[in-house]
């Protein structure tokens, strides 16, 4: 089973790399031809030796067009070109909590009638509002029932080296446009709640996202740089941190909803250059922390009734509650894929224990992979994706199937030898850095986060209670100021060119090869695999000979001329935003990905 869902992920993976869509009729036909071949083969020799590979292609074929079925009826709902631009008055509810942004609010609007006459618009967009030239701005909130009149347009994207695909994340997230209010359309609120469970749980997360800002962002203060106006005070969580007076708000809204839109941008990057960044959102280590505490409760509890047990084991009851416990928990994350995963390797386990049966941890990890991708095949175009698998999947690899158990804290050592040396492909492959202060960032951060900070922040935020909410900000405090002075240390990232593909597939044989279990000979012939990936440098021009790269940054310009010896970057394109522009989002990964480190 383990097998066929690996190569169903590899065929869902192939399917997003394609510039076109298959024809599905085809694609039906091989399916249905792999599988006939499959269960109708005679029993020579050969035959059984070639079942593995139908099983194989029969898996992955399916996996290829099952994605390319959810791609086409996603594609279809699209804006056309011709109402791009034009005034479109809609009805339709805010989906998601709405984030601040320089001169207004961004958020998704699910759309439920269109009420311009003979217009067609996506069923979910991206929306932004504008301040007015006096100040003031739209007042909305997750979960209203919103009458906006709104531009729109397709969804565009860059197309650069190494760049981040706009275009892919809106497909993604089922945002089919993108555009703004008009000012001057005819805007009104027409419910303050939309009756669905989905936009209860996003009203209740932003609900609790203004009790931590109320609590720990102390907005009165007036040192502080979080200017908070009556008209969008509950949309603010992203600028309030300054050197005199600084607070932890925004890391106890992503700890208690997921929101890791809150984090200011310089403490995401200490949280990023310290390796630790994964701890700053609801992880599935928090979730099934949390789950863990719940089976212990109902446990306890359930077994204080001879009448209760009777009618049900106390183990098949506590399963129950821990299962409720950590589904509670990620359903207020947002169920991001972290979240989804966990959920659904709780679920499996908890399957297991009502029918008392024995399943393997690969089992149980391939069967989580399998339901993700089952309802969204667009998660392997995340990075999440494959970090959060991946490390679940190391960590079994490392511990699952011993011959006695070891101590806790060595197990604990053995974990954090893992994630740091078997995460390097990965992260090399995708970001082009590696934190070398990482194992000891993660050796002190992992239980003050999990095991403090998180539990005080969500006793605070689910009660309602300030004094919570002001020990986790303290808590998190110590805990960024050890992450401060690790990342002042001379080389605590290392950063380099993007591997080559073949390198990454040596350098995770050589991960395996190095983590086998003790014993095993010649382990350190591992460390071999991972020198590609270091060693083999990207391609640079021949003497004589210039390379011109040209950046789609827009409207402007940057380009980036190589020759053997040099490297020139003609002008640095535009300003976005007061925290983003062409070189940070652009030029530097681009050029950083090329082999670039430095400009003449």
């Amino acid at each position: 089973m383990c097998q066929s869902i690996l190569f169903f992920t590899i065929g869902v993976w192939l399917l997003q790399q394609q510039e076109t869509l298959p024809n599905l009729t085809w694609g039906a036909g091989i399916v249905v031809i792999l599988g006939a071949a499959l269960i109708y083969q005679r029993k020579t020799s050969w035959q059984q030796a070639a079942a593995p590979i139908l099983a194989a292609a029969l898996a992955c074929s399916t996996g290829f067009f099952y994605a390319a079925f959810f791609a086409q009826q996603r594609l279809a709902d699209a804006l056309p070109a011709a109402w791009q631009g034009k005034n479109i008055q809609v009805i339709g509810v805010v989906a998601q909590l709405p984030k601040q942004h320089d001169h207004g609010l961004r958020f998704v609007f699910d759309v439920e009638k269109v009420l311009t006459p003979n217009a067609t618009v996506p069923t979910r967009i991206l929306l932004a509002s504008h301040e007015h030239e006096n100040g003031t701005g739209f007042n909305i909130h997750t979960g209203e029932r919103w009458q906006f009149t709104v531009r729109l347009k397709q969804p565009h994207g860059s197309r650069n080296p190494h760049d981040f695909d706009f275009e892919a994340w809106m497909l993604e997230n089922k945002l089919r446009a993108n555009g703004y209010i008009h000012p001057k359309g005819n805007n009104q609120r027409l419910d303050t709640l939309a009756y669905s469970p989905g936009y209860y749980i996003e009203s209740l997360r932003e609900k609790v996202r203004n009790h931590i800002l109320a609590t720990t962002a102390f907005p009165s203060d007036p040192h502080s740089s979080l200017q908070v106006r009556p008209d969008t005070r509950t949309m603010i969580g992203d600028r309030y941190d300054t050197e005199e007076n600084r607070h932890y708000a925004g890391v106890l809204t992503a700890l208690a909803i997921g929101d890791q839109a809150s984090i200011p941008a310089a403490q995401w990057q200490i949280f990023t250059r310290t390796g630790v960044n994964h701890l700053m959102s609801i992880s599935g280590l928090h979730i099934t922390m949390l789950s863990g505490l719940g089976f212990a409760a109902g446990y306890w509890l359930w077994r204080r009734s001879a009448r209760l047990t009777r009618m049900l084991p106390a183990r098949k009851a506590a399963t129950l509650a821990g299962l409720l416990v950590g589904l509670s928990y990620a359903l207020l994350a947002g169920f991001g894929v972290p979240a989804q995963r966990t959920v659904y390797m709780l679920t499996t386990i908890a399957a297991v224990l009502w029918l008392s049966r024995t399943v393997a941890p690969s089992q149980t990890l391939a069967a989580a992979l399998l339901v993700v991708l089952l309802l969204d095949p667009w998660a392997v175009l995340s990075p999440g994706f494959w970090l959060s698998f991946g490390a679940v999947g190391l960590i079994f690899y490392v511990t699952a199937h011993r011959l006695r158990p070891l101590h806790w804290l060595a197990t604990y050592g053995r974990v954090q030898w893992a994630m740091s040396i078997g995460l390097i492909p990965p992260l090399l492959g995708m970001f082009q850095q590696i934190s070398l202060v990482s194992p000891v960032a993660n050796a002190f951060a992992i239980p003050l986060v999990s095991f403090v900070v998180v539990p005080l922040t969500l006793m605070g935020a689910g009660f309602h209670i300030e004094w919570p909410l002001w020990l986790a900000n303290q808590a998190m405090s110590l805990c960024y100021s050890l992450l401060e002075w690790l990342n002042h240390l001379p080389e605590a990232v290392w950063i380099q060119h993007a591997p080559a593909p073949w390198s990454l597939v040596i350098g995770m044989l050589g991960v395996f090869w190095l983590l086998m279990p003790r014993g095993f000979p010649a382990r350190w012939l591992g460390m071999i695999g991972l020198l590609p990936m270091f060693l083999v440098q990207p391609p640079i021009p021949p003497d004589g000979a210039l390379s011109l790269v040209i950046f789609d940054v827009g409207q402007g310009l940057a380009v980036a001329a190589q020759t053997r010896n040099h490297a020139l970057l003609y002008d640095t394109g535009p300003n976005f935003n007061s925290e983003a522009n062409s070189g940070n989002r652009i030029l530097i990964p681009s050029l950083r990905g090329m082999g670039i480190a430095k400009l003449d």
